[in-house]
């Protein structure tokens, strides 16, 4: 039997998960690292991290199993998207990695669009110049460090930096490729346009594939650290979310998923690169070949859950970790115990700012309505709600868009509350689905890997095969309406607090 390994190098830490062809997991392995924040609104981590993490992951699954190195057929590489190593001639890395969630690039995105042209960018892109896409993060290093950008020979997406790392091969694909915002979205290629009004050399930029195509195999060096066969082929894979896609079958038009990570996604599939002409939603080629998808973003999705954890949990986090338990789940109880509102207490997710619908690299997190009647269970709920009410304005902008699907399909680690689950329902008033697999960009590039080792014919063949859907659900009438009220309040609390969040930034 042949095998195939998904790897998830995600913001919290690395996931490897061993499939069997119908796409059954049968060994998984995690490894943490740490989030750097240096000054206000920066994010960096170590790309050796992800690296150290991915080796040990992918050891511990083949030892946990048993599997035969020559069995595993192909691997594909999911990654979180639009973060920037940098490397010398001799491949070593210049700086720790810029990542998507880091907002210090607002004045290299006006001078992008000064020097390529608003309309022209979104027509070539596909989207608006954005703190979170690598293009600007490049232009702040050439500005900030020229020393660093001086030595710099290769510019590589994190995923990508494991694919350098396991076959020696400087190669991406079109689906974390498009969140660069270099690639010229509708042809799928990098656009010399772009690349030259920059100034940035197109020899820096790795070769772009499909997301199922070969891009090479294990490397002896590799193989030697990682128990893996250089006979084992990878994949291009996909970004995160472009991943979690093919992981729920998300791969054909009239489908959408929501996923809660460190960021939080609404996503449609789509046939044609449809745009949205005021930015507030992403254009990205998806995984699927010849086809494109439509997303809203959260930045700070369960991120804010992670934070109230680290802040107000940490004595329950502490001994859940200890005991092998998940503090999440006593968080959520304590959630289900407040009501719907959080007794009038609203949450505004941005930690680290906030794409859709505001692109606003500046606004801050905010409880409105805090009063010494509220307990942690109030904190907690009214987080969830928060994040759910910036998920439904993702919702209804690609509703407008005509994307509306006739349910939605939920993966990521929100998905795995139940609570979680019926809040999403009801405040998105729309029918929900549960993937039964919960590997999701794992499994997602593990499918990729078939494809491309010829296991399956195409994307959709093997999503057919090897995903199967598990609970579904329905909004309560009731429960819809109450959540729409508090989300009317929370819709208004942005534009009334917007020019006190850049009054804020300037103290």
């Amino acid at each position: 039997m042949k095998y195939l390994l998904g790897i998830d190098l995600g913001t919290s830490g690395t996931k490897t998960v061993l499939f069997d062809g119908m796409g059954k997991a049968l060994a998984s392995a995690t490894r943490e690292y740490p989030l750097h924040q240096p000054h206000n609104g920066w994010a960096e981590q170590a790309p050796q991290d992800w690296w150290e993490a991915a080796v040990a992951t992918i050891r511990e699954v083949l030892d946990t199993s048993g599997t035969a190195p020559e069995a595993i057929a192909a691997l594909g590489i999911s990654g979180q998207m639009h973060g920037l190593v940098m490397l010398d001639a001799a491949g070593q890395v210049l700086r720790p990695s810029i990542i998507w969630a880091d907002q210090r690039t607002g004045e290299e995105c006006a001078d992008i669009t000064r020097l390529v042209g608003a309309k022209r960018l979104i027509e070539i892109t596909a989207n608006p110049a954005l703190t979170g896409f690598t293009a600007s993060k490049i232009m702040w290093v050439k500005k900030h460090e020229p020393e660093v950008y001086a030595k710099c020979r290769h510019i590589l997406l994190p995923k990508d930096y494991l694919r350098y790392k396991l076959t020696g091969d400087f190669a991406t694909e079109v689906s974390d490729a498009s969140g660069m915002q270099l690639l010229d979205v509708p042809g799928r290629v990098w656009s010399a346009e772009v690349l030259g009004k920059l100034e940035i050399p197109e020899s820096w930029l790795a070769k772009v594939y499909e997301s199922p195509e070969v891009t090479g195999h294990i490397s002896r060096q590799a193989a030697e650290l990682t128990g893996l066969s250089v006979k084992t082929l990878v994949v291009g894979g996909a970004g995160d979310n472009a991943a979690a896609a093919v992981g729920t079958g998300t791969v054909t038009d009239g489908r959408a998923f929501t996923t809660i990570g460190t960021s939080g996604v609404v996503y449609a599939h789509t046939n044609k690169p449809a745009i949205d002409p005021k930015g507030r939603v992403h254009t990205f080629c998806c995984a699927v070949p010849g086809a494109w998808h439509l997303m809203g973003v959260t930045q700070g999705a369960g991120l804010s859950l992670r934070w109230l954890r680290d802040n107000a949990f940490m004595a329950e986090h502490a001994a859940a970790r200890q005991a092998g338990r998940d503090v999440y789940n006593h968080m959520t109880d304590l959630a289900r115990e407040s009501p719907i509102g959080a007794n009038r207490l609203v949450y505004l997710p941005y930690l680290m700012g906030e794409r859709t619908p505001h692109l606003d690299p500046d606004c801050r997190g905010v409880f409105f309505g805090l009063s010494a009647m509220h307990t942690r269970g109030d904190l907690v709920r009214a987080v969830m709600e928060g994040i759910s009410y910036s998920l439904k304005d993702c919702f209804d902008i690609l509703d407008g868009m005509g994307a509306r699907p006739e349910s939605m399909l939920l993966t990521g680690g929100g998905a795995r509350s139940p609570f979680w689950r019926q809040m999403l329902s009801d405040v998105f008033g729309c029918p929900a689905t549960t993937i039964q697999s919960s590997e999701g960009p794992a499994l997602g590039v593990a499918i990729l890997a078939g494809v491309g080792a010829g296991m399956y014919e195409s994307v959709q063949a093997a999503c057919a095969q090897m995903i199967t859907t598990g609970e579904r659900l329905t909004p309560d009438t009731e429960s819809h309406k109450a959540y729409a009220a508090y989300h009317g309040l929370y819709q208004a609390l942005y534009p009334a607090l917007k020019d006190s969040f850049q009054v804020l930034k300037d103290l």
